[in-house]
């Protein structure tokens, strides 16, 4: 197998846990190589492993997305749910062929006027956000597949994927999605509504968000990335035509890392 790797950051080189993971795999026949971006990349290569935490493998899944590499998270940084695999059970995973890859949704934004900052790449793995730039409050008008929902009025609007649930929505009140769900979530951060609540849409829904302000501006993030835009400008998300290849060991289970890293459901009458 060939593989590359990349190290969110030049710190964790010095990492005993990482310097052990590159020994075993090279001793095991893996032939690896470090990467710092797309173009680095060699043709032959079989996989993309991701050191650091999650927003490391935010930057990997645009790599990994425009190769159509499978990408596995190696958890040095903290809560890791993307990044989630501890480094001492990666080799033997990996030489063994102990894991599956599995299809994560992408969102795609498309810029219906203006000019377009991300068309670079306009994908998300987790979320995609439109948040207020200044201090008045945003109204976001979201039109679901052609129909017009309340404006929401609020600091901003999380449109998530199900990979996402766990991310940004949670902490604004969305749901926590398991997922292999085929859903997105729309969330509003800090609603001046009381009677608004987070929404759960078929991820086959084209989502057009149309905002306005008194600051004539707002904030448009894509995962790990933003840009400023005017208030004239429309952004349309839909879920991307190709998927993120994720690479999950076979030891790994979604409902016990929300009980290890988000202590979900903890109580003391569910002590064993």
């Amino acid at each position: 197998m060939k593989a590359a790797i990349y190290i969110g950051k030049p710190e964790l080189e010095k990492d005993l846990r990482l310097a052990a993971l590159i020994d075993a795999l090279r001793r095991g026949g893996c032939d690896l190589y470090s990467v710092y971006g797309a173009e680095d990349v060699a043709e032959d290569t079989d996989m993309l492993l991701s050191v650091g935490g999650d927003g490391t493998f935010l930057s990997c899944a645009a790599i990994a997305g425009r190769l159509g590499l499978p990408l596995m998270g190696v958890n040095l940084g903290r809560l890791g749910f993307l990044s989630e695999n501890r480094p001492e059970d990666v080799a033997s995973a990996i030489l063994s062929g102990d894991y599956v890859i599995e299809d994560r949704t992408m969102l795609r934004a498309d810029v219906r006027t203006g000019n377009a900052p991300m068309d670079a790449w306009p994908y998300a793995l987790n979320e995609m956000t439109v948040r207020r730039s200044g201090a008045a409050m945003l109204g976001v008008d979201v039109v679901l597949d052609g129909v017009q929902l309340p404006t929401y009025w609020a600091d901003g609007l999380v449109i998530s994927t199900s990979s996402g649930s766990t991310a940004y929505s949670l902490s604004v009140g969305g749901p926590i999605v398991l997922p292999q769900s085929r859903v997105l979530i729309i969330s509003p951060i800090a609603p001046h509504n009381l009677n608004i609540r987070p929404l759960v849409v078929p991820d086959s829904s084209e989502i057009l968000l149309r905002m306005h302000s008194r600051d004539g501006k707002y904030e448009f993030s894509v995962d790990n990335r933003s840009v400023d835009l005017d208030e004239d400008v429309e952004v349309k998300i839909s879920v991307a035509q190709f998927s993120l290849k994720r690479v999950r060991l076979n030891s790994s289970d979604f409902i016990n890392a929300l009980t290890e890293k988000l202590f979900w459901g903890e109580d003391v009458r569910n002590i064993k």
